[in-house]
């Protein structure tokens, strides 16, 4: 699927964006069903539904009521969609995952970020990699685009390199903030580059990639699926903040019964207790240090 200048693109900036990972038809579904999920969150005032462990599935940010919907968060969509699930084991989005990480990649968790239209929900900047820590670093978190992302509804915004940098710890004074510390914050908001493009794009993007998003202050919604895979080699060290049925499942490739390992030193993260992470980020740890 990715051409040897893709990939080198990708290893150099530690991400890539490729248009058309998913079929015209697929995304209409993927769509559709979304925004069954938006009408059915309008019957409820706070997160809902129930995952693996028991947390809610659904989750809604403060505000969020039937007049002006806020559904933020749908923890492990491939659990109760079929379509979801096919796009994260068998779409183009998968291949191009393989082409970077393969030729054995395996599914640790999966989930849905959305910004609707007016939405406060931001995204701290952190890297993915303390939050699911592995044997080895060969994982991807793949950003599915189910809706157009464009400069003011809430794009991921990167930090081209940072993934061949410094693995920077998310707790500040005791406190598992699930963010980095403001300095870091506000120096690479200063570089930060936006990830935009149509619906049905996909932002592939290394773990240890700096990054983080603004509140969606447009009227077009911003809504990604969001599917984090492994090398099949890669060990996990800390327990799934997503827990689900799928983790560990195989889509390309094959089993080998194998560990590869590389040397880093970090804090094991801390699992939210509520629906998502972003509650976590909304903690009052001191991260200016």
């Amino acid at each position: 699927m990715l051409t040897d200048q893709q990939q080198a693109q990708f290893w150099k900036d530690g991400y890539l964006l490729v248009e058309q990972a998913v079929e015209p038809t697929t995304l209409l579904a993927l769509q559709t069903e979304f925004n069954a999920w938006v009408d059915e969150s309008c019957q409820h005032t706070k997160p809902y539904g129930k995952q693996l462990d028991g947390r809610p599935r659904f989750d809604v940010e403060p505000g969020h009521c039937a007049d002006k919907p806020g559904l933020r968060r749908v923890n492990s969509p491939i659990e109760i969609s079929d379509t979801y699930f096919d796009v994260m084991a068998s779409s183009h989005m998968t291949d191009c995952v393989a082409d970077l990480i393969g030729p054995n990649i395996k599914s640790h968790h999966t989930k849905i970020n959305s910004k609707l239209p007016g939405g406060a929900t931001q995204v701290k900047w952190h890297q993915d990699f303390p939050f699911t820590p592995h044997s080895n670093d060969d994982l991807i978190t793949a950003l599915l685009m189910v809706d157009e992302v464009t400069d003011e509804n809430g794009p991921l915004e990167v930090i081209p390199g940072s993934h061949q940098g410094d693995i920077h710890s998310l707790w500040h004074n005791g406190v598992f903030t699930g963010a980095v510390a403001d300095t870091i914050a506000e120096e690479s908001q200063r570089h930060a580059i936006k990830c935009t493009g149509p619906a049905g794009s996909v932002c592939l993007m290394h773990t240890r990639l700096l990054h983080g998003s603004a509140p969606n202050r447009s009227k077009l919604p911003r809504t990604l699926f969001i599917c984090v895979y492994s090398a099949e080699d890669a060990i996990p060290y800390a327990n799934n903040p997503v827990p689900n049925q799928y983790e560990g499942l195989v889509v390309k490739g094959e089993q080998t019964h194998r560990v590869r390992s590389v040397a880093y030193n970090i804090p094991l993260p801390q699992k939210p207790t509520t629906a998502s992470f972003f509650d976590q980020q909304g903690s009052t740890g001191d991260t200016a240090l």
